[in-house]
């Protein structure tokens, strides 16, 4: 009995381990595209870039720090080459050749820079618009070492949620509100864009506060809530989700790059309209009390508007304001507040100070919405001695409030922290 081996060379394949930077230099070697002085000057160059990556990320001093330099330096290079030439060695050969071999490590860094200052949610309260910070170093470092099918994976997902932030933007824009807006609002674009279809669906020309969506929602349960059952009619081209008599259209102008992040949450409306149209359930118990739909819509918070609409007896409105305060500082807080067309507080922290008064700068104050407040809700008997208080300091205050020459605003919030109720 005998045995054979059969051998099947096309089907055997080497991997190569080494990363892209090392494939393109030899390449570039065997195919004449570099040459001896190119290749000298990455030789200098590289050491150079190895203790600059040392030194950003700890110290050039330490032998450990100086080899995981030289790791980070030829991983930047291998994903900045490999990213931009497709995996092509010829492109990436030909870019050593043509640039520094240091420009194509900064490229790399400047990629992953670019990514981690990318949003990770889509919540307005959890990101920051301030690009690359040194607080994000250590995460840096920490993607120095990694390959370019993790930079892609990572870019793909935070892409989708810029595009989910970015129509929201868009579609806010639309109805009188900017990204400042949003992100003192803190709530989720997804949120934002539900709203913006249903404002828009509905005619309307703002996004609303509690009362105004209150009132909407009201307003499509007299109308629709009888006979509307929505169902996806056949209208992928038109744009158009319908009931038998309501219908949730695309806005008219959306740019291309939103359409699918729109369509998609447009869907979850369709799909919510059932219970919004459901006049069993009261709007406010809906919207604000039942977990699956907290948070799921959006309206802007407007605290004296609530009270104002739902609360007319002059001492309960007075209280519910003032949360039972009297002293000075947390009157007046509240009272400027009011001026700047801010949510009512009483006390504010550092942070919520700062934002007042970027607000109070974009948009001005109006002091006579604080008197009328007073004369309108306070107690009789305190209305005249509320009204002096104010006068006098929005009489002082206002000239260092609205300044245009304290750029660091350190003479506006320390006016604050004196004369308000600011917790340290």
């Amino acid at each position: 009995m005998s045995t054979s081996k059969q051998v099947y060379p096309h089907v055997v394949s080497l991997f190569d381990a080494r990363p892209f930077f090392e494939k393109a230099l030899a390449y570039g070697i065997q195919n004449r595209i570099l040459d001896q002085d190119k290749l000298d000057t990455i030789a200098n160059d590289a050491p150079k870039g190895m203790v600059q990556i040392a030194r950003y990320f700890g110290s050039e001093f330490l032998r450990p720090e100086l080899e995981r330099a030289k790791d980070r330096i030829v991983n930047l290079v291998s994903l900045y080459l490999e990213s931009t030439t497709g995996g092509d060695l010829r492109k990436a050969a030909e870019s050593l050749r043509d640039h520094s071999f240091l420009s194509r490590s900064k490229g790399g860094s400047d990629m992953l820079k670019a990514l981690i200052a990318m949003p990770q949610n889509s919540h307005f309260g959890m990101n920051e618009r301030t690009g690359f910070t040194d607080d994000q170093i250590p995460l840096l470092a920490k993607w120095t070492l990694r390959g370019l099918p993790d930079y892609q994976a990572e870019l793909a997902k935070r892409s989708q949620v810029a595009q989910v932030i970015d129509a929201a933007i868009w579609l806010a824009d639309q109805l009188g509100l900017d990204v400042t807006d949003l992100e003192e609002a803190g709530k989720d674009a997804e949120a934002v864009i539900r709203t913006a279809l249903l404002v828009l669906a509905c005619k309307r020309t703002e996004m609303p506060d509690w009362v105004a969506f209150e009132k909407m929602v009201a307003g499509l349960r007299k109308k629709y809530g009888a006979s509307a059952t929505p169902t996806k009619t056949k209208a992928p081209v038109s744009g158009e989700v319908n009931s038998p008599t309501f219908s949730i259209a695309l806005p008219a102008g959306l740019p291309k790059q939103f359409l699918d992040v729109v369509r998609t949450v447009r869907q979850s409306v369709v799909a919510d309209m059932p219970k919004i149209l459901d006049s069993a359930l009261p709007v406010r118990k809906l919207f604000d009390q039942t977990p699956a739909f907290m948070g799921r819509y959006f309206w802007l918070e407007d605290a004296l508007s609530e009270v104002d609409h739902y609360d007319r007896a002059v001492s309960e409105t007075w209280n519910k304001a003032t949360g039972g305060h009297q002293d000075e500082g947390s009157l007046v807080t509240l009272f400027l507040c009011l001026a700047a067309q801010a949510t009512p507080k009483t006390v504010l922290t550092a942070a919520g100070a700062a934002t007042l008064l970027r607000k109070i700068r974009k948009t001005g104050l109006q002091p006579h919405l604080a008197t009328d407040f007073i004369r309108a809700h306070a107690p009789e008997q305190h209305q005249e001695d509320y009204v002096r208080m104010w006068s006098e300091f929005i009489e002082d205050a206002q000239p260092t409030l609205l300044s245009d020459f304290d750029y660091a605003v350190n003479d506006a919030l320390a006016l604050l922290r004196r004369e308000c109720n600011v917790k340290q």
